[in-house]
């Protein structure tokens, strides 16, 4: 099992590694569900943690409909990402209706090879997460879904991301979320069969 954990702080990001975080997911402002960090956050995380730090690539909070230069500002950030090391970087972009910017998603992690992709929780606001996940195996260097199956938790979910997990096959692994804590991460991933799983508590409380 591969515990990540999301984090705001380095010293959060220090916590969990020594409970036991297999990787990070690294953030700013998370009380709107993460945007890019810091230049100075990510140095300093990536050079002190020997863990794997995967940057949130988010330029502002709100939708996930992003404009021509925001997608630029993007680019700017996985720049950065590359610069520092980062082990990848994690971005998600919609369409106006509501369905996975196809266009955009594959033009920026084009741009972010070498490093992989993780497409994030954007993917929970279609009708039909299941349809996104067919809708990523089209595009190149989508490596993780980052899911709760569309449902604030992934007990909630756990039909739908077993779905995901069966669509996506050996093509993408669905990185599971959703309330996913330190006491409950053996069964969620009994009850999904994921293989990798995400959480803001994963490792006990930062």
């Amino acid at each position: 099992m591969i515990k990540e954990a999301c984090v705001e702080t380095f010293e959060e990001a220090k916590l969990a590694k020594e409970r036991g975080a297999n990787r990070i997911e690294l953030c700013s402002d998370l009380a709107n569900d993460g945007l890019t960090p810091s230049v100075k956050l990510m140095s300093r995380t990536i050079s002190e943690l020997n863990i794997p730090v995967m940057t949130m690539v988010r330029p502002r909070a709100g939708n996930f409909v992003h404009t021509k230069k925001e997608v630029e500002q993007m680019k700017k950030d996985i720049d950065t990402a590359k610069e520092n090391g980062a082990a990848g970087v994690v971005f998600g972009l919609l369409t106006a209706d509501n369905k996975i910017d196809i266009e955009n998603t594959r033009i920026l992690a084009d741009y972010a090879k070498p490093l992989p992709v993780t497409f994030h929780k954007a993917i929970d606001e279609l009708e039909n997460p299941v349809e996104g996940v067919r809708d990523l195996l089209k595009i190149d260097n989508i490596k993780r879904i980052l899911t709760s199956g569309g449902k604030p938790t992934a007990s909630e979910g756990q039909k739908i991301i077993r779905e995901m997990i069966k669509v996506a096959s050996d093509k993408i692994t669905i990185l599971v979320a959703g309330k996913v804590l330190d006491s409950n991460v053996k069964e969620i991933q009994k009850i999904t069969g994921a293989k990798e799983l995400h959480g803001r508590r994963i490792v006990g409380e930062l």
